[in-house]
């Protein structure tokens, strides 16, 4: 016997996806960067990383996050 439940989604969304991909690419380039010991660039890295957090946060505000209205897996 199975039980039906809602899936959450769980960052299925462009905002989830676009986030991340930033994020990564910032642990990357910080990853390397603190390897090679270019300080400058490991903090900038973190900056970049800060600024995924806000790309994700302000598409998921603007209706592209988990729901939202202007992605294909709306729950009506």
């Amino acid at each position: 016997m199975s039980t039906e439940h809602a899936d959450p989604g769980h960052g299925h969304s462009p905002a989830a996806w676009t986030s991340v991909t930033i994020m990564l690419i910032a642990f990357v380039i910080g990853t390397v960067a603190f390897f090679f010991d270019v300080q400058w660039l490991v903090w900038a890295s973190a900056g970049l990383l800060l600024i995924g957090a806000i790309v994700g946060w302000i598409l998921a505000r603007a209706g592209y996050g988990v729901g939202g209205v202007k992605t294909a897996e709306r729950v009506h």
